[in-house]
């Protein structure tokens, strides 16, 4: 597997709601933007990033401004249905199809490359255990196995999906079992896994209760009942109501 450019991030460590944390300032080395739903954020995602690797001519220097695409002879059939199913061009289906199809030459994706891909892009943390929840949430069947299909459907939704779309597909990963609720055991493991893979790059660095604190304040916004427990229904409308949470969902691509 070529090995894709390692790619230095900041992030404050959450994917719904405001820690309070700050990224790590420009002196330290670190760029910090805005993450925007565009090509420049297209490029920024770290599986994006991976499969184009392989497409990307000996010597060119892909960058943050612009997506390079080139013309493949071999296509997966279905693409003006997958045109249609997502919000990418043809050619850039065309080109994601093309490293899929180089780093992947069976044409899926197990979690161990999910692993490798993360390891990668975030040398400085633990991914493992945030690439195994990720994955799964890819793999909709649960066949141990993500096809080209579903995992452009997917991007798709993650970076240029609509606030209802990325809203249900966030749910979809913290519910690990999928058993269509949220508990507080599966919200932790989320966001300690996220903080594993972030490493030093968290700033200040989270004092040990961190992500259990954070929890405790998603959940007393969230369960509505107070049982224990969030449902879709209670995460769409908590989530649609509050600024907070609605600026964060712009953060899913620091972290895909």
């Amino acid at each position: 597997m070529q090995p894709a450019k390692e790619v230095t991030k900041a992030s404050d460590g959450s994917l719904l709601g405001d820690l309070g944390h700050t990224p790590l300032s420009k002196k330290e080395g670190i760029k910090w933007q805005r993450p925007r739903l565009s090509r420049q954020a297209l490029m920024r995602c770290c599986l994006v990033k991976w499969i184009l690797s392989s497409t990307a001519p000996q010597g060119s220097d892909s960058s943050d401004s612009e997506l390079e695409l080139s013309t493949v002879r071999h296509q997966p059939e279905g693409l003006d249905q997958l045109q249609a199913q997502t919000k990418f061009t043809k050619k850039e289906l065309q080109s994601l199809y093309r490293g899929f199809k180089n780093e992947c030459p069976t044409g899926l994706v197990d979690e161990d490359t999910f692993k490798l891909i993360y390891a990668q892009f975030f040398p400085q943390g633990d991914a493992t255990t945030y690439a195994h929840f990720l994955f799964n949430a890819f793999d909709a069947d649960g066949n141990g196995a993500i096809h080209f299909e579903d995992f452009v459907v997917g991007l798709s939704i993650l970076l240029r999906g609509t606030v209802h779309e990325k809203l249900k597909w966030a749910f979809n990963l913290y519910d690990i079992n999928k058993d269509g609720y949220i508990t507080k055991e599966e919200m932790l493991a989320i966001m300690k896994s996220i903080y594993d893979m972030m490493g030093r790059h968290t700033y200040p660095i989270l004092r040990e209760d961190a992500p259990a604190e954070h929890v405790e304040r998603f959940f007393q916004k969230m369960d509505r009942n107070q049982d224990g427990v969030v449902t879709i229904e209670e995460f769409l409308e908590t989530c649609q109501k509050d600024e907070n949470i609605m600026s964060s969902m712009q953060l899913f691509e620091n972290v895909i």
